[in-house]
């Protein structure tokens, strides 16, 4: 599938051999064909380091745009379009999102045999953390409190967004099963329609995994979260997603993009993942490391602009330590069914699922959700 000479991040803080190949001349003239924003001659400027997909930015006859490539299987144009409503609704709403560019047939999502495509405007602004690996930390407080703010401002934003869940699970950030009261049944009832997830599942004692080191903390949410408000989020709030204007403690967000992830969950469920994005380096060298300060830091921003009641944010952190179990089946599911790699299934299985929840047991882990409780 992939290019010799196209290297993307891993899973272990390191580059390795793509899965996708590289954007190419070819799809390029295609794509001019279909799209006024690169009709003529266009060529690559940079290949995108990110692993699940293909993206590149574009020199293209009007001006540089970002062109992103996915595999039908991770996303339909049905299902891509999805994310771009979402995107539209919020940029009508005075958010500062990336602008996603329609082709001649007024559609944002262009198909042609197993691939699925979409291009953006180059977005507005410098992007300080293009390298930046996805569970590096944000250790710059000033920054955090301004990424805690827009955080708050795009929920403001995305009350009224009415749209239907996703039509997929893979590699989307749901909370199904966290407001599910009986999280192991509705996941079995799930592996009918995800074969690829179940497959997987049938190699490892699953049901006693999730039974020892998650259903604690969910039992912990008791009906709490199940009663939180839908609201749709962008639930990959890094701030490697962000672009910079201004210096300093003057310097303020001036394009939000990567929306890949964004479904109906909540906004504590959006909040709660950009608390563990940026506040736990979860690949540091002796074991991951928590961000008190950081994670103290968002929450005030956040706070500043969308006040939340000590009951909020006391569930906010019992939501930490499960925040991420939808989306680690997802990327268990991603791994094993469509890029064929059960070593990365095995990571995304056993440390992201198992061990992201069995960290918040830990002396570090416990001391950065007391850290957020006394916010409370």
């Amino acid at each position: 599938m992939s290019t010799p000479q196209h290297r993307v991040q891993g899973l272990d803080n390191d580059h390795v051999q793509a899965d996708w190949p590289a954007l190419g001349d070819e799809e390029l003239a295609w794509l001019g064909t279909r799209h006024a924003a690169l009709a003529g001659h266009a060529r690559v400027l940079w290949h995108s380091p990110r692993p699940f997909s293909a993206a590149a930015l574009v020199q293209g006859p009007q001006g540089r745009v970002f062109v992103k490539r996915h595999h039908a299987r991770v996303r339909s144009a049905s299902a891509l379009e999805e994310e771009h409503h979402f995107i539209a609704h919020l940029a009508a709403a005075g958010v500062p999102v990336v602008q996603v560019l329609a082709g001649l047939d007024g559609h944002t999502a262009l198909a042609r045999d197993a691939w699925t495509y979409e291009v953006h405007a180059e977005g507005v602004g410098a992007d300080l953390y293009r390298d930046m690996p996805s569970w590096t930390p944000l250790t710059d407080l000033g920054r955090a409190r301004t990424v805690g703010a827009m955080l708050a401002q795009l929920h403001q934003a995305a009350v009224d967004y009415t749209a239907a869940q996703r039509d997929t699970h893979v590699l989307v950030a749901r909370d199904d099963l966290i407001r599910a009261p009986d999280l192991l049944a509705l996941l079995r009832s799930q592996l009918r329609a995800r074969p690829g997830l179940a497959a997987y599942l049938a190699d490892v004692p699953w049901e006693a995994d999730l039974t020892r080191a998650v259903l604690p903390w969910h039992a912990a949410l008791g009906h709490r979260y199940a009663g939180e408000a839908a609201c749709w989020g962008h639930n990959d709030w890094h701030v490697s997603n962000l672009l910079w204007q201004g210096d300093g403690a003057a310097a303020s967000i001036s394009t939000v993009f990567d929306f890949g992830l964004a479904a109906r969950t909540s906004a504590l469920f959006d909040l709660a993942t950009a608390i563990e994005r940026n506040a736990v380096d979860w690949l540091a060298s002796g074991g991951p490391v928590g961000y008190p300060d950081t994670a103290l830091a968002l929450l005030e921003g956040y706070r500043q602009q969308r006040p939340l009641s000590a009951a909020q944010v006391a569930l906010l952190v019992d939501l930490l330590p499960v925040v991420h179990v939808d989306f680690a089946l997802s990327e268990v599911e991603y791994f094993d069914a469509i890029t064929g790699s059960r070593a990365n299934a095995d990571v995304a299985y056993h440390t992201f699922l198992i061990g992201h929840a069995d960290w918040f047991t830990s002396t570090t882990g416990r001391s950065l959700l007391d850290t957020l409780r006394s916010a409370a």
